[in-house]
Order: C-alpha cells, then sequence, then structure tokens
C-alpha cells in the first residue's frame, strides 16, 4: 500500500492548517514542493466541490500519487453568496486581502447590509489513479464583522465573526480556529476515512500454532 499523501496545495497557510489536522494520519505528508513544477489546471468549476475535483484529479495525473486538494472560499448572503468560488481572485488576483475588504465593505454599504450572514465553505476530494475515492465538505456559519480585527489566520478569517466565540478567526488562536473551521470539519472527515482506509487493509498477522 502506497502510504504517502500529497497535499495539493502551494499555499503554505493551508498546508500547515491541513498538517495538524491530519498529523496523525497513517500516512507521510507531503507537498508540492517535492515534484517538479506543472502547470496547475484551471479552476473553473462552479462550485467548491467540481474545483476541488478537478484539483485532485489533475494532481493524481501529474504525480502518480494519492493526492488531497480543497476548494474554499468565503460566502456573503448579501453579496448573493459572492466572493464564493472567486474568493481568492476577488477584485483581481493581485489584489491583497486588505483591498479585498474594502471591497466587500463597500458592496455591503452600497446595500445597506452590513453585519450579513455568512459562511466559509471547505470541499475536499481525495483522488488516485483517475478516480476519486473520498468527499468532504466543511462550513461554518458567521457573519461580517463591523470591520476587520485580529492578526492571526490568513484570507478573509480577519473579517469574519463568529458568534460563539464572539470574535473574528483573526482574533482566535489555531486550536480554537480548527476546532470549528470550515477546513477543520473537511479535513477531520478525511483523517476518519485514511485511519478506516488504513485499518481495513493492514495485513493480518497469522499466527502459527
Amino acid at each position: 500500500m502506497n502510504c504517502r499523501l500529497v497535499l495539493a496545495t502551494t499555499n503554505p497557510n493551508k498546508v500547515r492548517e491541513i498538517r495538524s489536522i491530519l498529523g496523525d494520519a497513517p500516512y507521510e505528508l507531503v507537498g508540492l514542493d517535492r515534484f517538479p513544477p506543472f502547470e496547475p489546471p484551471e479552476e473553473n468549476g462552479r462550485t467548491f466541490a467540481e474545483n476541488a475535483r478537478l484539483k485532485a484529479l489533475a494532481y493524481a495525473r501529474a504525480t502518480g500519487e494519492l493526492v488531497v486538494a480543497e476548494d474554499s472560499g468565503l460566502e456573503i448572503d448579501a453579496l448573493g453568496g459572492a466572493p464564493g468560488v472567486e474568493s481568492a481572485r476577488y477584485g483581481g488576483a493581485d489584489l491583497g486581502y486588505s483591498q479585498k475588504f474594502t471591497l466587500i465593505y463597500d458592496a455591503l454599504r452600497a446595500r445597506g447590509a452590513d453585519g450579513s450572514g455568512a459562511r466559509f465553505v471547505c470541499a475536499v476530494a481525495l483522488a488516485r489513479d483517475g478516480k476519486i475515492l473520498f468527499e468532504a465538505r466543511g462550513t461554518v456559519e458567521g457573519t461580517i464583522a463591523p470591520q476587520p480585527r485580529g492578526a492571526g489566520g490568513f484570507g478573509y478569517d480577519p473579517i469574519f465573526l463568529y458568534p460563539p466565540y464572539g470574535r473574528t478567526l483573526g482574533e482566535v488562536s489555531a486550536a480554537e480556529k480548527t476546532a470549528v473551521s470550515h477546513r477543520g470539519v473537511a479535513f477531520t472527515a478525511l483523517r476518519r476515512y485514511l485511519h478506516d482506509t488504513h485499518e481495513r487493509t493492514k495485513p493480518t498477522t497469522k499466527i502459527s500454532g
């Protein structure tokens, strides 16, 4: 059995979070930096799940390995679900997150929708040999904070207020975030699958007597 799992992302923040969640999985976790560079697939899916699948299949084909890919982002109710699958590219791929925040706050003010409901979504897909072996989805519900708060986390975390904590995900510890986050939910489901699969495929030891 191949016990190596490729994490199909070049985002160091995501790699760190994923490693912390999958840390006890019975697999060697390796990044794309262990392979020659290759052209990333175009993320043209209409949903997070579609993008996760196409990335998992593309990287599994390119590496010949067991690969997990994820697609995630922020959905804001008052903006019709935007930025959604365009979260990383919202306002332009080269736009920094502080500028993305400004665009979002301007759009919400124009609609009189400060404090809109919102959620983070993460879709995970596991692939090998041209097949999707496992999929999971995680969400976390919250609201858009009155202003960005916190220097922790990454991406849209500083503007996402998680009501049970009364803080944004940019203000909480890494452990607090993982316990409730979209990525935490999805990758915890993957971790359970990896453990179960490993147990089912372990060779049995025969005791002669």
